[in-house]
């Protein structure tokens, strides 16, 4: 079964027989990759009905449940991973998702698209409107995206709460890493992917 490289990259992050919570889990994709090749055990959090049949169809364990309503029908440290991918940005309260995920987690993983670069920042330069592109197809009034975040700003909030990076990927559209965005990676990194922790 081929996937996802992003989820390529989060899975090496998976140690096998986890107990794992997939935050926004889509289609339930990853949560059967990991199942079948990790041996993972967990559940995934969706609020679209038509993503939730199709984790029913996987066999994944899904519920319906709402991010923005908080994480309390979970105890502390039920998970050895909480995943969130692409849905950072998508929550009103990205900080207290955040310190749910290492409440109910020992590791979070988190992937975002980074509003600092540069072709973002071109594009709102030159044309003085919100960027549209394939990556980020929306405009402004019809955006899932509600919380515009960088890597620094990512970083900040972890500074501030105490949260350790364990592992940061800076990746582009297609998930592949380069040496420039390593040395500029809220210039020239697309995706933010960050393994964190107490």
């Amino acid at each position: 079964m081929s996937m996802r490289a992003d989820l390529e990259i989060i899975q090496e992050w998976i140690k096998p027989g986890s107990r794992l919570l997939d935050l926004g889990c889509g289609d339930g994709e990853l949560l059967r990759y990991l199942s079948d090749h990790r041996k993972v055990t967990g559940y995934g959090l969706e609020i679209d009905p038509e993503k939730i049949n199709a984790c029913i169809e996987r066999g994944v364990n899904v519920i319906e449940q709402n991010l923005d309503t908080g994480l309390g029908n979970f105890g502390d440290d039920t998970f050895d991973s909480v995943l969130m991918t692409q849905a950072l940005q998508a929550v009103h309260y990205p900080d207290q998702v955040l310190e749910e995920m290492l409440r109910i987690g020992r590791e979070a993983i988190l992937t975002f698209p980074n509003f600092a670069h540069w072709r973002c920042r071109l594009y709102l330069g030159t044309k003085g409107r919100m960027p549209v592109s394939e990556f980020m197809p929306y405009t402004w009034y019809n955006t899932p995206n509600i919380h515009f975040c960088t890597f620094k700003d990512f970083e900040d909030l972890c500074r501030e709460r105490s949260i350790r990076i364990l592992d940061r990927r800076v990746v582009d559209q297609a998930h592949r890493s380069s040496f420039l965005s390593g040395l500029w990676p809220n210039l020239l990194g697309e995706i933010a992917i960050y393994r964190v922790t107490r």
